[in-house]
């Protein structure tokens, strides 16, 4: 075992095609056992340093090492807090030189969406496993370019849908594919919460601000989840009340899908209504989710006297510990970059129907 971690965690993602190694390479070493993934931060906000942060300190196959950060005053409150090393502490300049560090396994890159695509290919570049927050980027291209690059270096990748990791989403996820009611007739979807501030990167187009791209695809997840579909045409409507602030993107997006069943869907995503549910109508019932979409506690139930109901301690816990186990384990993830382009696709299509004013076909 003369070769770097790095190495061997890299060189894993061909193992699987590559005869010449034995079938126990595809099990996890003992040191993976022992020893979790080392996972750098990249982006000190608000997800970050409240939720992903706490999370790591309850993962059982992955741990917090690094951060990356543009605010050097930062820094200390973090190391004191998590005792990160000097070593794993880096900046948006220096980011590239994680290649040398072996402490980091893998980057989560928790930056506003229009530089995902940028830090997601220098960390693929540098030989890290990228995890990345949702919305995967602001366009298909980016996040065709992202997979690229994974792909080309030989690195997961997993886009940070934590619902999809929740065993309560994962309840009706099941139904959708037994079909226990019949077809799905409609759906009706929304995620949102009242916003104040004014001068967040979510009010930026720049930046990838919008409601659409940051509470729109929980929205539009539960329409795609609740089906097991992919969407074939959508119509949109943007709309804002408070222009002064929502000036360069929407406040709220209200869009209807049509799925290749027949199924049909109406959902709605804001940043000016606090709203938070899912409901499936099928032919001989019906599912009902309130909360759908939230940090915790999303429960449930259907027609015929089920109840959703399942405890879970942290979200991004068992989201991280599960995609270090694909690490490990050479597995696919359970939400790959497919997932995320995916979701992208249809919120170019609805941002072309809402500026067009007409039904986009996919």
């Amino acid at each position: 075992m003369k070769k770097t971690r790095r190495e061997f965690l890299k060189k894993t993602g061909i193992a699987s095609s590559t005869a010449l190694l034995a079938p126990s390479i595809l099990r996890p070493f003992s040191w993976a056992q022992q020893r979790k993934l080392g996972v750098a931060l990249v982006g000190l906000g608000y997800y970050s340093t409240d939720l992903l942060a706490p999370a790591l300190q309850l993962t059982e196959n992955c741990e917090l090492r690094g951060i990356v950060t543009g605010s050097p005053q930062k820094i200390p409150i973090w190391q004191e807090k998590y005792g990160i090393k000097d070593k794993n502490v880096y900046n948006y300049t220096n980011f590239d030189k994680l290649a040398n560090n072996p402490d980091i396994d893998i980057i989560y890159v928790v930056l506003p969406p229009s530089m995902h695509a940028e830090y997601t290919i220098r960390g693929a570049n540098a030989g890290k496993h990228i995890w990345c927050e949702k919305p995967m980027a602001p366009s298909v291209a980016d996040c065709e370019a992202m997979i690229k690059a994974c792909r080309d270096n030989r690195v997961k990748l997993s886009i940070g849908y934590r619902c999809q990791h929740d065993p309560n989403i994962q309840a009706y996820m099941k139904v959708a594919k037994e079909k226990p009611f019949g077809k799905v007739k409609m759906i009706t979807s929304a995620a949102g919460y009242f916003d104040g501030r004014s001068n967040h990167w979510k009010q930026n187009k720049a930046l990838g601000g919008g409601a659409m791209g940051d509470m729109g695809v929980y929205a539009l997840q539960g329409a795609r989840l609740a089906t097991g579909e992919e969407p074939i045409s959508v119509l949109a409507q943007a709309s804002t009340t408070r222009p002064e602030i929502y000036h360069e993107v929407e406040e709220t997006m209200m869009f209807q899908l049509d799925f290749p069943s027949g199924a049909k869907a109406a959902c709605h995503t804001s940043f000016g209504i606090q709203m938070n549910y899912l409901q499936v109508n099928y032919e001989n019932g019906w599912l009902k989710m309130e909360p759908h979409s939230s940090y915790g506690g999303n429960k449930g139930s259907m027609s015929n006297g089920t109840i959703i109901n399942y405890p879970l301690r942290s979200q991004q816990a068992k989201q991280m510990d599960e995609d270090a186990l694909a690490v490990l384990n050479n597995t696919a993830p359970i939400v790959p970059g497919e997932e995320g382009l995916r979701d992208i696709r249809v919120v170019e299509a609805i941002y072309k129907s809402a500026a067009e004013n007409c039904a986009i076909k996919l």
